[in-house]
């Protein structure tokens, strides 16, 4: 069985809407991509906000607490581009 890699998502730098980036290959997160790990058995690790890197040689699994800690305004939450 394969070893699964969990990476750190990055709230990219200087851009007007809030942009989450992969902590393996730096792709952006879709923000289709990116939903609640509460109760998912699938994701098994400690995090409360995950996003898939639908990069074609990446598919990593980030765990996007900490950038979206990042974002200093919560209404801007909802503007995170895809």
């Amino acid at each position: 069985m394969t070893e699964q890699h969990h990476y750190k998502a990055l709230l990219a730098d200087g851009c007007a809407v809030p942009t989450l980036l992969c902590g393996h290959c730096q792709s952006i997160l879709s923000r289709t991509r990116i939903f609640s790990n509460q109760d998912n058995p699938h994701q098994r690790m400690e995090c409360r906000t995950i996003g898939l890197c639908s990069a074609d040689d990446c598919g990593a699994v980030n765990c996007c607490d900490d950038a979206l800690a990042g974002i200093d305004n919560p209404e801007r939450l909802f503007g995170i581009a895809s």
